[in-house]
């Protein structure tokens, strides 16, 4: 990890950020805490006590707060539980005696996240990093995920286009405000919501953990897996091409539903046309 990163993390202007995303979700919202065996575990909780477990894994750095736009639909329907990666930017805190160092430090990790809330089995959606880890998680543990839904998942079904590293690079290398932003307006096309952008920028010098990253799940891991998928893609999707990752799903996947949402791009999908993601979420989720 870069050690400007501790130089430049503004905790309490963070906290602010997050807590001002975390008012655009409904009334209610319960924020809470799973004790496990690599740290402390933050959830945003929503909808009915008795509603359908739904758990929301968020892109890299992106934190639990960035599933706004989503909340508030989905809580309608499932007892919604949108968690912060631990070892990565939000409010999870790792434990540094036990840091999460392979894809099976990651499904034991959300094992003991599910077990903290009382789960046995739930629906399981992933944006981003998040995806992957969700489609991993399917497959370690496909009993505990009645349906899977990924939006845009990175590292999974292609790799990432070089343009997308190579523009990432300079806020890699050196973390700052000014490159997050730089880097956001440039994958989304425009600019995006203020409250978001705003927490974006605040997990530039976030001190996290480097992420677990690794090879995409075999094919045939992914011929194995039984459980019923939802895959969105963005059609302006920045990071890999949007029709070989809907391409590689469509052929190895057994059970899975595919759509490209047009005039969205890879960091902006959860908000954007929340109306049609969220139609498209519930459609299947329900179904």
């Amino acid at each position: 990890m870069d050690s400007s990163a501790h130089r430049t993390h503004d905790p309490a202007g963070f906290l602010t950020a997050y807590d001002d995303l975390l008012a655009r979700w409904p009334a209610g919202t319960r924020h809470g805490t799973v004790a496990t065996d690599f740290g402390s575990t933050r959830v945003n909780s929503c909808g009915p006590d008795d509603g359908p477990p739904l758990v929301l894994l968020p892109g890299g750095r992106a934190t639990s707060a960035s599933w706004f736009a989503n909340a508030a639909a989905l809580s309608r329907v499932f007892r919604v539980h949108a968690v912060d990666l631990i070892g990565d930017a939000g409010c999870s805190v790792a434990d540094p005696s036990r840091p999460v160092r392979s894809v099976g430090d990651l499904t034991a990790w959300l094992d003991a996240v599910l077990d903290g809330l009382g789960i046995d089995r739930a629906d399981l959606a992933g944006h981003s990093y998040g995806g992957w880890i969700a489609l991993h998680y399917a497959l370690h543990a496909p009993g505990r995920v009645t349906r899977l839904a990924l939006l845009d998942p990175t590292q999974c079904f292609a790799g990432f286009r070089a343009g997308y590293l190579l523009h990432a690079l300079p806020m890699i290398l050196r973390p700052g405000a000014h490159r997050v932003r730089a880097f956001l307006e440039w994958e989304t096309g425009g600019v995006p919501p203020a409250a978001w952008l705003r927490l974006q920028e605040a997990t530039a010098g976030f001190p996290a953990a480097r992420p677990v990253t690794g090879p995409r799940p075999s094919a045939a891991a992914l011929r194995s897996l039984r459980t019923r998928v939802l895959l969105l893609v963005a059609a302006n999707s920045r990071a890999h091409d949007p029709h070989r990752v809907t391409a590689r799903a469509a052929e190895l996947l057994p059970d899975v539903e595919t759509h490209v949402l047009p005039g969205v791009s890879h960091h902006a999908l959860p908000y954007t046309d929340p109306a049609v993601t969220n139609r498209r979420l519930l459609e299947f989720l329900s179904g």
